[in-house]
């Protein structure tokens, strides 16, 4: 059974006609499938909670972006019987261009209709929490709180929070551990990353691979006031090696520590306070629906 996981708004008024294209695609291939609508904050996850504890072999489809796949794997419980697909709808689309899952709905339909998933890895904390894109902390973080504090809608609401946070943001201290090495930082951001961008475009890690058994760690040293804009400029364009403060370096674990008592983390967009940030890579678990390479 395919199970369509949507947030209600994606898929009323004008995203009707995307859900009805959809569904076309799978009656043509002959698919059973149920729509499931999410309303609230933890709706999907309690779905996919649900369907993949039943005992049978299904397929979740993400009606989204990062925040529904991220509900979705964080409610799995059975991860060989069952499988996830996406199909494009949020505002970011930051996982599927990792994953190049095309934004036209019917292509990506298709590929969940016609094409056997591949084992790609996740990201998870010591806590349970899962990532399957990106998680981290610092100016992501402080992104985030204004985009979700204001009123816009839109790609837009990004861009005017990324504009805020470049002209406000502070560096901070973190202890950094990994690789059995250890080390101080004062900076912008620390994140880890399965996917290779965030922030709907910045490509943080443009090495990343979705299937090697890694996760890229991204660490950004302090950048002065002068430089910020032109060095986030050189990452939306995947220009990481040109941002001398920059790096990133692949591991299979990680443990970033704030140099504060109260903080917050992201995990594909969901905030997080006073989690600890303790990671490993979940290798080759997740079985997901992808285009040939």
């Amino acid at each position: 059974m395919i199970y369509l996981i949507a947030n209600e708004k994606h898929v009323t008024g004008k995203g009707a006609k995307k859900l009805d294209i959809v569904r076309g695609v799978f009656d043509r291939a002959s698919k059973k499938y149920e729509i499931l609508l999410t309303r609230r904050e933890g709706d999907a996850k309690a779905h996919a909670e649900r369907i993949t504890s039943d005992g049978n072999s299904n397929i979740l489809v993400a009606l989204g972006g990062d925040g529904t796949l991220h509900d979705i794997i964080n409610g799995f419980k059975n991860f060989e019987s069952n499988s996830l697909g996406l199909i494009p709808l949020g505002t970011g689309n930051d996982f599927a261009a990792t994953a190049k899952i095309p934004l036209d709905v019917k292509r990506a339909a298709e590929i969940i209709a016609f094409r056997q998933p591949m084992h790609i890895d996740f990201i998870e904390f010591s806590n349970g929490l899962r990532s399957i894109n990106i998680a981290g902390m610092g100016i992501d973080v402080d992104v985030l709180e204004r985009t979700y504090a204001g009123n816009k809608k839109g790609k837009s609401k990004y861009a005017r929070a990324l504009a805020s946070s470049l002209a406000h943001f502070k560096s901070r201290k973190y202890t950094i551990k990994y690789n059995d090495c250890e080390e101080e930082l004062f900076g912008l951001i620390c994140a880890v990353c399965n996917g290779r961008q965030m922030g709907g475009g910045i490509r943080v890690c443009p090495q990343a691979k979705l299937d090697d058994g890694y996760i890229e760690l991204f660490l950004c040293d302090y950048l002065s006031k002068t430089r910020i804009i032109g060095a986030f400029l050189k990452l939306m364009a995947g220009k990481v090696t040109r941002v001398k403060e920059a790096r990133t370096i692949k591991v299979k674990s990680a443990e970033i520590i704030p140099d504060a008592k109260n903080y917050t983390l992201q995990a594909d967009g969901e905030l997080y306070p006073d989690v600890p940030f303790e990671v490993h890579v979940v290798s080759r678990k997740l079985k997901f629906h992808m285009p040939a390479e």
